[in-house]
């Protein structure tokens, strides 16, 4: 693999776009990490750890997060594990339902 800077904000730079697009405010109390495929697909990043502690610092409750990261949490202090929601996200269109309500991956695909 090569070394990228900056992939693991891919997800959160396209919901921020999708939610200027589409004029939907993303929840407040969510974070949201992870690189997107050209495809859609939502790819595993590292520091889960570090993000996950960072999140509850900041007052998140919930984090999104790849599905192929889920392994990764064994390494999250349970104290943070069970004071955030995790959802594991495979595709953009789960991290958009999540962030953005279903009705925004309904409204991008009847427009597209």
């Amino acid at each position: 693999a090569i070394p990228k800077d900056g992939p693991s904000a891919g997800v959160a730079m396209f919901t921020s776009l999708v939610s200027l697009l589409t004029g939907r405010t993303i929840i407040n109390d969510v974070a949201m990490t992870g690189e997107i495929s050209l495809r859609g697909l939502v790819l595993p990043i590292g520091g889960i750890k570090e993000k996950s502690i960072a999140a509850l610092r900041a007052g998140i409750h919930i984090v999104l997060l790849p599905a192929r990261n889920r392994k990764d949490l064994e390494d999250v202090p349970q104290s943070v594990k069970d004071d955030l929601k995790f959802v594991f996200c495979d595709r953009v269109e789960d991290v958009m339902r999540e962030a953005l309500g279903l009705e925004v991956v309904t409204q991008l695909k009847a427009a597209g």
